[in-house]
C-alpha cells in the first residue's frame, strides 16, 4: 500500500514547479527489457471512471472539479500506485512542469493544456495527476476528460499483469467513493466509445522495418478493419515520431475485459510483431548494406550534429534502435536510445540545461547533449 507523498514530504518543489525527486528513478515505458522488447516498447491499461452524482467534466463547473479533487485525492493515493504515490495539482503547476509530465506519457496533451471540451480551455481549470514511485508504472489523471483515469503501464509486451494491477487499484479506489454505473451499460463515460468496462488497451510498437517496406499503411487499414486505433507517440492527436505507433481498442461496450485483452494482447498484437519481424528479415536478405549504413549514418549524425530538432532525433534514434535490434550496429544499447528519446523532448532539454531557451537554443543544446551522451564530442 503506497503512502501519500505530498510537495513538502518529497523535499519541496523544484524548479520547474513538481515535486522535488519526482523522476529520480526512471520511467517504466522506457526501460527497454520487457517482453518482445525488439518490437514493442510498452503495454497500457486506462480505465475510464466517473463519479456518480457528479456532472461529466465538460459540463461542470470550476466548484463541481474541486470537489472531484477533494473526494478522489486520498483514495488514489492509498490505492498502491507504487511503494509511494505524489500528488500534483496541474493548475498550480507552470508550463514546464507539465510538459515535463507529458512528455514521460504520465498525462494527456488536454490534461496539460487544461482542454476540457471543445470550447472550455484553461490552464486554471481544477485537476491533477497521481504518480506512482519508483517507475512511474501506475497514476491516475483526475479532471481529463472523465473524473479519473487510471492507467498502468509495463515494459514491452505485458497487458496482462498492467490489467492485473489497473484491476486492484480501481477495485481499493471503487471502495472508498461511488462510481457511476448502470446494470445495463456498465460504468459511464464522457464518450460514448468507452461506455461499458471504460478499459482501453494500448501498446506501444516501433515498426520502422514495415514503413521501409511501404506496408505501414495495410497496418493501418487492418486496424480500422478491426476498430482499433492507431495513433502517434503521445496518444490521441498525435503524429507518429520515429516509427513508434500506439495501437488500442476503440470500443468497450458488449465485450468482457478478458475478451479485449484476449482480442488485443493474443491475437492482433502477435501478428503485428511478426509482420515487423518478417519485414525485418527480408530488409536484412535483400538491403542488408542500405541498412547498415542508414544506421551508422544515423549514429554519426546524432555523434557529430551541431544543430538537432525533436524530429530530427527522434527519426535518426528510431534508425539506431533498428540497427541495434537487427544486430547491424554495436554502438550502444536500446536502453541508451530510449534515454535519449525522452532526454531530447523540449521539457527535458531544458530541465536538464536547468534553463528555458528559445527553438535555436535547444537546437544547440540537444545537439551538444546526444554528442555528450554518445562520448563524440
Amino acid at each position: 500500500m503506497s503512502e501519500p507523498d505530498h510537495a513538502k514530504d518529497a523535499g519541496g518543489l523544484g524548479p520547474d514547479g513538481l515535486p522535488a525527486g519526482l523522476f529520480g528513478a526512471g520511467t517504466e515505458w522506457l526501460r527497454a527489457d520487457g517482453p518482445e522488447g525488439d518490437v514493442v516498447l510498452s503495454s497500457r491499461v486506462r480505465l475510464a471512471r466517473n463519479l456518480a452524482g457528479q456532472r461529466f467534466v465538460h459540463k461542470a463547473s470550476e466548484s463541481d472539479l474541486r470537489l472531484v479533487l477533494d473526494v478522489c485525492r486520498g483514495a488514489i493515493e492509498r490505492a498502491g500506485l507504487g511503494e509511494r504515490a505524489v500528488w500534483v495539482d496541474l493548475h498550480e503547476t507552470g508550463g514546464m512542469g507539465r510538459s515535463l509530465l507529458l512528455e514521460r506519457h504520465l498525462i494527456s496533451s488536454h490534461l496539460a493544456k487544461g482542454k476540457l471540451g471543445p470550447k472550455r480551455s484553461s490552464e486554471d481549470w481544477p485537476r491533477a495527476v497521481a504518480v506512482g514511485l519508483p517507475g512511474e508504472r501506475a497514476g491516475v489523471m483526475v479532471n481529463e476528460e472523465d473524473h479519473l483515469r487510471l492507467q498502468v503501464i509495463r515494459s514491452g509486451l505485458d497487458l496482462a499483469d498492467a490489467w492485473r494491477q489497473a484491476g486492484e487499484i480501481d477495485d481499493l479506489v471503487e471502495a472508498e467513493v461511488d462510481y457511476a454505473f448502470s446494470p445495463r451499460l456498465g460504468y459511464l463515460t464522457a464518450c460514448p466509445t468507452n461506455v461499458g468496462t471504460g478499459i482501453r488497451f494500448s501498446v506501444m510498437l516501433h515498426l520502422p522495418a514495415l514503413r521501409m517496406a511501404g506496408d505501414i499503411d495495410k497496418v493501418k487499414h487492418a486496424a480500422a478493419d478491426m476498430s482499433l486505433a492507431v495513433r502517434g507517440f503521445y496518444g490521441e492527436g498525435s503524429e507518429a515520431s520515429g516509427d513508434f505507433y500506439q495501437i488500442s481498442n476503440q470500443t468497450t461496450l458488449g465485450k468482457s475485459e478478458q475478451q479485449l485483452l484476449e482480442e488485443l494482447g493474443e491475437r492482433i498484437l502477435p501478428e503485428v510483431i511478426d509482420y515487423e519481424r518478417q519485414s525485418r528479415r527480408v530488409l536484412l536478405e535483400k538491403r542488408r548494406w542500405q541498412i547498415e549504413d542508414a544506421a551508422y549514418r544515423a549514429f554519426g549524425v546524432l555523434r557529430h550534429a551541431r544543430l538537432l530538432g525533436t524530429e530530427e532525433s527522434m527519426k535518426l534514434l528510431s534508425v539506431v534502435r533498428l540497427g541495434i535490434a537487427m544486430g547491424l550496429i554495436d554502438q550502444g544499447s536500446t536502453g541508451d536510445v530510449h534515454a535519449l528519446m525522452l532526454a531530447v523532448q523540449p521539457a527535458h532539454l531544458q530541465r536538464a540545461a536547468g534553463r528555458e531557451m528559445t527553438q535555436d537554443e535547444r537546437r544547440v543544446e540537444r545537439a551538444r547533449l546526444v554528442r555528450t551522451r554518445l562520448a563524440g564530442g
